[in-house]
């Protein structure tokens, strides 16, 4: 941004673009067998307790040997990063914005 000054108002509008960025990787649906988890990229494990796992519908899956179900959760986690990826590029055409006026 070589030290352009950021339009404050601008800025602000950008700073909720992104939080819907974290938003955008969840679903209403949840995680199987735990629909009160709706973060599809970490959560606590099924078994772990508080230990979080990564991407944990497929990993969960594939660690049950559920390839029906792994399919499906790596279709989830797939829409969820398309989701994410269109609100960090809204964000990131705001910012450009402010910085090359």
């Amino acid at each position: 941004m070589g030290g352009a000054l950021l339009d404050s108002a601008l800025t602000r509008a950008a700073n909720p673009v992104l939080m819907r960025s974290e938003r955008a990787m969840s679903s209403e649906q949840g995680l199987p067998g735990r629909p009160w988890f709706r973060h599809l990229l970490y959560a606590p494990g099924r078994y772990t307790g508080y230990g979080v796992k990564t991407v944990p519908g497929v990993r969960e899956a594939l660690e049950l040997r559920n390839g029906e179900e792994a399919q499906h959760e790596i279709h989830r986690v797939g829409a969820a990063l398309l989701r994410t990826a269109t609100v960090v590029d809204s964000a990131a055409a705001m910012l450009e914005r402010v910085a090359n006026p």
